[in-house]
């Protein structure tokens, strides 16, 4: 019987050394991207408790409340990230978070803001940018300023590339 269960961020690495190590608190996320696809697996897992703990104290919601999601999340793809390394201050990712609703298949494309304080990383907020049935997305405006507060349009600045 193999019980080797693969973590929902896409790490490719089971989840009890990987996202399970975060969500039962044995380790704390080193970056952004750790912290991202964390909370990735953490909605996917409805672990509502994990996503309070890691949303930045400033803006985090009184109550996640799954009871009305009817949404299976399929995988994560991180996109781009800016900073969020060990050592910085702040960090920014675009993902991509593929989803089944209704017997439809979805895809989310998000860039999330990160602080980084002694006692960790928290998220602060996101930005989508479209979401839609795969190969349909909606573009929610890349002419738009980029979340990161450059100043500097997105397609200028973090959607570069």
């Amino acid at each position: 019987m193999n019980t080797h269960i693969f973590c929902l961020c896409g790490s490719e690495q089971d989840y009890a050394q990987c996202c399970g190590l975060f969500h039962s608190g044995e380790k704390k996320p080193l970056t952004a991207v750790d912290l991202m696809r964390s909370r990735y697996s953490a909605y996917a897992l409805r672990n509502a408790s994990y996503l309070q703990n890691t949303w930045d104290n400033t803006v985090r919601p009184e109550l996640i409340d799954f009871s009305r999601e009817n949404l299976e999340w399929q995988h994560l793809e991180i996109i781009a990230t800016k900073k969020g390394g060990a050592k910085d201050a702040k960090g920014i990712v675009e993902f991509k978070a593929y989803y089944l609703q209704d017997g439809e298949e979805y895809v989310m494309n998000e860039i999330s803001q990160f602080t980084h304080r002694a006692d960790g990383w928290f998220y602060l907020d996101g930005r989508v940018k479209s979401i839609g049935k795969v190969g349909l997305q909606t573009n929610l405006g890349k002419n738009a300023p980029c979340s990161c507060g450059s100043g500097k349009k997105f397609k200028r600045c973090c959607g570069a590339g």
